[in-house]
């Protein structure tokens, strides 16, 4: 676990950084050079893994008294959520340096919160589930309420913190149901079919844990939360916990839903249903009402979780791989949304009338990743819809909801549609927070390749499992 170990001492060491290094530029120009150095450590550890399962012929390795399994799938998206940290810290860095005074310490909660995602994504014992829910969990309270100068992000912060502390009081009591139904937090030791009278204990332990997994990844209607935290917090630490966080929480759901509780299905698989429509439905009717961008975005952050639900309830091969194409699409979507929102000084859809006259190429990147974020064809975010449908039609017993979520899609159009109108059929003189560098145009260009890049070969990313 090399990634891990890692990143818990870049985080350190930026801490160590923010003791003594006083330009705030240097902390961004570090930070890009550790993420950067992360990225390979995890390739470097995805090769050994590899190599070392086809020469052994096993299905993953175990770490920390079996606790920890990595295997090449769940290596692999590690470096991608590593890969995707670093073309966020690159394009949010200057917005990161003016949120506060405390710019390393930022940095280092970054990097800690990387480490919660490494275990989220390689746990084979509910108590590193656990861990690195609460290590993702805790600096994102931090990062919420960093901006000491906007009374909306105290706010922000407040209801993130109390809202995850009673998401984890419920995890941890589905946990301690499960331990007296099962006896066991190794998850490759459940046996549900000697569980006897004790099957009421296991199955409301699964559903205790649907309902904190729906906290966290803003499932209606546990999502009341998120449009006022997503909104107050600063906006580059809104972009990070709509996208790298949040699917990174997926990924750990999935897992444990697929390898541990896919037995039961016909137990759980209906209440995650109804979670879903109603994810669905809300999202995307409520983000149709919205005047902010922002908080749009907060709103179609839970219509997107709704189909990210979708690989949950199917829990099979297609929708293992179409978590990734999900994860990937969905997050530099909406990175490059955020940067391009990060540079308005209105974000309101009247701040972005006539964008197009006056700065098209912001326009123009804006609107590639909206048509990705409605599931427009040739776009990452087509295929990654397909592979949640597909998933979905599979496992074959949620026909309706499939039928839900492409209706959603459509009323998705609207709501992203109208930014882009604004952007292009509109008169108007938006103004600009900041300037556009060389530098942004060159990274928005990266998210607008790889939107068209995944969205006609995503087999390319498939094939490195």
């Amino acid at each position: 676990m090399k990634p891990l170990i890692a990143s818990a001492l870049f985080g350190i060491l930026m801490m160590f950084a923010a003791l003594t290094v006083k330009e705030r530029r240097s902390f961004s120009v570090f930070a890009l050079v550790l993420l950067a150095l992360l990225t390979g450590i995890n390739i470097w550890e995805l090769a050994e893994t590899r190599q070392a399962l086809s020469s052994n012929n096993m299905g993953g390795v175990y770490f920390f008294k079996n606790m920890v399994k990595v295997d090449a799938f769940n290596l692999w998206f590690n470096t991608l959520m590593s890969a995707l940290t670093l073309l966020y810290v690159g394009l949010m860095h200057r917005n990161i340096e003016r949120v506060g005074l405390h710019v390393g310490e930022y940095y280092a909660l970054i990097f800690f919160i990387l480490s919660g995602i490494y275990l989220m994504s390689t746990f084979n014992n509910l108590l590193i589930l656990f861990l690195g829910i609460e290590l993702m969990s805790i600096p994102q309270y931090i990062l919420a309420g960093s901006d000491k100068r906007n009374l909306k992000s105290s706010e922000a912060s407040l209801k993130y913190f109390l809202m995850g502390a009673f998401s984890t009081g419920i995890l941890l009591m589905g946990m301690a149901l499960l331990y007296a139904a099962l006896r066991t937090f190794n998850i490759e030791q459940f046996n549900f079919s000697m569980l006897g009278s004790n099957t009421i204990l296991a199955v409301a332990g699964i559903i205790l844990m649907i309902i904190s997994f729906g906290f966290k990844v803003s499932a209606a209607p546990m999502h009341f939360w998120t449009p006022d935290v997503y909104d107050g917090a600063p906006t580059p630490f809104t972009a990070f916990m709509a996208t790298i966080v949040k699917v990174a929480i997926f990924f750990g759901f999935l897992s444990i839903f697929k390898n541990a509780f896919y037995t039961l299905q016909g137990t759980w698989a209906l209440v995650l249903g109804i979670i879903t429509a109603l994810t669905l439905i809300i999202g995307n009717l409520t983000a149709v009402f919205q005047q902010s961008v922002k908080r749009m975005l907060a709103y179609s952050s839970i219509a997107q979780a709704g189909f990210m639900l979708f690989a949950i309830i199917a829990s099979n091969a297609m929708a293992s791989k179409g978590i990734l194409v999900y994860a990937v699409a969905y997050s530099v979507a909406t990175l490059g949304l955020f940067a391009v929102l990060a540079k308005m000084k209105d974000y309101t859809y009247d701040g972005f009338n006539g964008l197009a006259k006056t700065h098209p190429y912001l326009a123009a990147a804006a609107a590639v990743f909206l048509l990705s974020l409605a599931g427009i064809p040739a776009t990452a975010g087509f295929m990654a819809k397909y592979y949640m449908i597909a998933a979905l039609i599979e496992d074959g017993y949620f026909i309706w909801l499939v039928i839900l979520g492409l209706l959603m899609a459509a009323v998705s159009v609207y709501y992203y549609f109208k930014v882009i109108m604004a952007m292009y059929f509109r008169e108007g003189t938006p103004e600009l927070a900041h300037p556009v560098t060389v530098a942004d145009k060159i990274l928005l260009g990266i998210c607008v390749a790889l939107v068209f890049a995944l969205g006609i070969l995503p087999d390319m990313l498939l094939s490195c499992i």
